[in-house]
């Protein structure tokens, strides 16, 4: 894969998207290449399991900031360090910075990795894959050490693992599974989040091979398969980036803007060879192993210097952001770049060449919170609070939003989505249900971790799989299968999906009473057909509310959350909404719900329109 026409200057610039292709361990003609960017370092030796960890010495070619040597005797899976320089005598032991591979912690050493060993065959999927816009994007997050273990406690391989998830994924309507951060990390307990290298898939689970199999096993199956990309911060261990070279290189200098509040170091975006590396490996991901997009971690983080609106736009890292989107745009048909920000920063999901960030979505993350506090209060309090609710819509069409119930909502004392409803154990389900349809019935993309598709009480722990035995209790199992349902629903009605960040797709019918916290929308336009959605969020029943809605219409049961399969109170297939004709020709309709309950319905048209 050694790319003998590797572009320095754009390296130096922050325009290099294939800087693997030239630094870290190549196959050359005999033995394979090493090459190392330290600008700062003295000397530079490489040592491994092909010379019993002894030094070769890397040669620094004359006026260069690489060091490099090609070696006859080196194998694919074998382990290599470099031993960097600093002085004379100084040196630390540093795994490859591009490395393809690496061992297992509390191991550190870089192992090299042939990326041709697996052979892909998902031509089509890749032909056809898009962004989304006009299509159901429901999203499983998962992390791979805790979804499911073996009965030792042991980890599936990415293989074993795509082998469960295809029929999963395909029985409970997801269209894409993302995972959590899978490149390498030394502590489980940071979920991947902070890095020792950038190029290697953790070792956890087996060989880059095995991942591009589960990746290409999922292709083939029609389930895309997004990676959660951290490229704002990285582990401070000695053996990885932080003074690479003897001197911060990959960080800020200060450590006042160098650190992070997860005790990381911050990448310098000021640096265009930091920003090549980054958006290098971005593309590595997506070029080498297919993978469909990228959700960037904390990219409030980088916008504002720290997180923080006060200390002002990060102008280094608005430029890195942009260019790398940019670029992964024009190199990758029907990608999608996703941005986990909670500032009010403008243009997050606007294109480049009109000012944007360039990402296609972005989380939603006042629609989470607003729901989930709603969701929290007593019935007594929601009626004066519905605006929780109805804000969202408000400032929707300002970007292109995806809504999340992920992973940091379930842990940290926060409790699970469940567990956040109120009332008692009874109580909380038939709510979460209902929670699942304002959230389906809503416009934008979804994403949802698992465990909370079986109403998991337990918070989230890295540690231990998900509770499925959960399932041989009722109210769980028939949680599942309510989950399942509106997820069909949503992935099988284009109105809930097509053209959503269009304003026509989306109408207020009603917001609350004087004594009741109820919402009633519709959805959908056009050809997709129109679609009413009736949500109780009060603990006492809506008796015969009428409203009117122009034309003449009738009323389909799509599905209601009260059904007895999902152990409601109301037999399958039946409402009491009814819809009657009225003298000038309009349409009465009469609510009748029980407490805590939402209804879909699908409206038919009688006649046209007057």
């Amino acid at each position: 894969m050694e790319n003998q026409l590797f572009n320095l200057k754009d390296f130096y610039d922050g325009n290099s998207f294939d800087d693997y292709t030239y630094l870290g361990a190549h196959k050359a003609d005999s033995g394979y290449t090493f090459r190392v960017y330290a600008p700062r370092a003295v000397r530079v030796t490489l040592i491994g399991e092909f010379n019993g960890w002894l030094e070769y010495d890397l040669i620094r070619p004359k006026n260069s900031n690489f060091f490099e040597g090609t070696f006859v005797d080196v194998k694919p899976n074998m382990m290599y360090k470099y031993r960097v320089y600093s002085t004379p005598d100084e040196f630390v032991e540093h795994s490859d910075p591009y490395g393809f591979g690496m061992e297992l912690r509390p191991g550190s050493a870089s192992i090299i990795r042939e990326l041709d060993e697996f052979k892909f065959t998902d031509d089509e999927w890749m032909a056809k894959r898009d962004v989304g816009y006009n299509n159901p994007v429901n999203i499983y997050e998962l992390h791979l050490a805790s979804w499911r273990q073996k009965e030792d406690g042991s980890w599936y391989t990415y293989t074993e693992t795509g082998e469960m998830l295809v029929p999963y994924l395909k029985e409970n309507g997801y269209t894409h599974v993302e995972l959590m951060p899978i490149t390498e990390h030394p502590a489980d307990e940071s979920w991947g989040y902070q890095n020792t290298c950038f190029y290697s898939p953790t070792s956890r689970y087996g060989t880059p091979a095995e991942l591009m199999q589960m990746i290409n096993h999922l292709h083939n199956n029609d389930i895309g398969v997004i990676l959660d990309f951290v490229p704002i911060h990285f582990a401070v261990d000695g053996y990885g980036l932080g003074k690479f070279d003897g001197q911060a290189l990959y960080e800020y200098p200060s450590d006042h803007v160098g650190c992070s509040e997860w005790g990381s170091y911050n990448f310098n975006f000021g640096r265009g060879e930091v920003r090549s590396f980054l958006q290098s490996a971005a593309n590595y991901w997506l070029k080498e192993y297919h993978f469909d997009g990228l959700r960037m971690d904390a990219v409030s983080r980088a916008i504002f210097w720290l997180g923080d609106v006060k200390r002002g736009v990060n102008e280094c890292a608005i430029k890195f952001i942009q260019t790398m989107n940019q670029g992964l745009k024009k190199r990758h048909k029907g990608i999608m770049l996703i941005a986990e920000d909670s500032t009010n920063y403008l243009k997050v999901t606007a294109p480049v060449e009109y000012d944007g960030l360039g990402f296609d979505y972005k989380w939603d993350m006042g629609w989470m919170n607003d729901t989930l506090e709603f969701f929290k209060l007593p019935p007594l309090y929601r009626t004066k609070s519905i605006n929780k609710l109805t804000f969202s819509m408000a400032y929707f069409y300002n970007e292109l939003y995806l809504l999340p119930l992920s992973h940091d909502e379930v842990v940290h004392g926060k409790a699970t989505i469940i567990q956040k409803m109120w009332g008692s154990y009874e109580q909380k389900f038939p709510q979460a249900r209902l929670l699942y349809m304002y959230m389906y019935t809503h416009p934008g993309k979804k994403l949802n971790f698992m465990g909370n598709e079986i109403g998991q009480f337990r918070e989230w722990d890295e540690k231990r799989e998900q509770d499925w035995f959960l399932k041989k209790y009722p109210l769980h199992d028939s949680f599942m299968r309510y989950i399942r349902d509106i997820s069909r629903v949503y992935v099988n009605t284009s109105a809930l999906y097509n053209s959503e960040y269009n304003s026509k797709s989306f109408t207020w019918h009603k917001m609350g009473t004087k004594d009741r916290a109820l919402a009633i929308y519709e959805r959908g336009c056009g050809e997709d057909g129109r679609y009413i959605v009736f949500l109780n969020f009060s603990d006492v029943p809506v008796e015969e509310f009428e409203f009117e809605i122009e034309n003449e219409i009738s009323l389909e049961l799509i599905i209601n959350t009260e059904a007895d399969i999902y152990s409601g109170s109301i037999k399958t297939g039946t409402t009491e909404i009814k819809a009657e004709i009225t003298e000038d020709r309009n349409t009465n309709i009469s609510v009748n719900m029980p407490p805590f309950s939402g209804q879909i319905l699908k409206i038919k048209e009688l006649t046209g329109q007057k």
